[in-house]
């Protein structure tokens, strides 16, 4: 969500700016927290963090409150600054644990920058991946075994790749949102699997929209912020 200046909020300092295949992505300094920029749009930043973690929390309750899965798989859509793979990796409940990251450099700065203080218990514990590809994308392909063609399938997909669908970064990201995205976000799921999706608003159009993609028990779940509307995690299940 956009941030206005306040007259005591710090001067942002650049760190990192990159240059790369879906546009600009710079990461600033601004006192002690730090914020990612794409596209000249401020995507996130460290100063709070309370509905990443609820997307995260908000998946594996609706889990829980379902069918007895022990170990259940979980994919986090945009690693972002981190707050979502750090609360995954703290619940012992998550299975494997798998980040799908398009920019390179979110990669860096987490592996290898700033942000590995708030990733780098979680990078290191054996459940966790990060892949480097687009989401869009990942959904949406096949890979090849021995079996034949096949999808990497989870109990939960955690969505956080921009402001949410009713404002993308960039044009790309609303196919996700499409019916084909869901299509596919469907086909990666288990029978009973959950959708979180992270948003920087209601939107009633998205609920819309899961419903007709054939989820179930669509919802969704507030966070109050300081200012505006609040943050939105939409729900939805998989028919079992």
């Amino acid at each position: 969500m956009a941030v206005q200046a306040h007259p005591q909020t710090p001067h942002a300092t650049t760190i990192d700016r990159r240059e790369g295949p879906y546009g600009e992505v710079v990461l600033r300094e601004r006192g002690e927290h730090f914020e990612i920029i794409a596209n000249g749009c401020f995507l996130m930043d460290t100063s709070d963090g309370r509905s990443e973690r609820l997307l995260v929390d908000a998946a594996l309750d609706a889990l829980l409150a379902g069918a007895g899965r022990p170990s259940p798989d979980l994919l986090i859509g945009g690693l972002g600054v981190g707050f979502s793979l750090a609360r995954a990796a703290a619940q012992p409940r998550w299975g494997r644990i798998t980040v799908v990251e398009r920019e390179q450099a979110v990669i860096d700065w987490h592996r290898e920058g700033p942000l590995a203080r708030i990733s780098g218990e979680a990078l290191a514990d054996p459940r966790c991946e990060i892949i480097h590809t687009d989401l869009v994308d990942y959904v949406r392909e096949n890979r090849i075994g021995n079996a034949g063609t096949y999808q990497e399938t989870y109990d939960a997909l955690c969505l956080d790749i921009d402001n949410g669908p009713d404002w993308t970064v960039t044009d790309d990201n609303a196919n996700l949102y499409s019916p084909q995205g869901l299509a596919g976000c469907m086909r990666r799921l288990r029978p009973g699997g959950i959708l979180a999706v992270w948003s920087a608003g209601p939107s009633p159009e998205f609920e819309d929209a899961l419903r007709n993609a054939g989820f179930n028990l669509v919802g969704t779940e507030e966070i109050q912020v300081a200012r505006g509307v609040p943050d939105v995690v939409h729900l939805a299940v998989r028919p079992a």
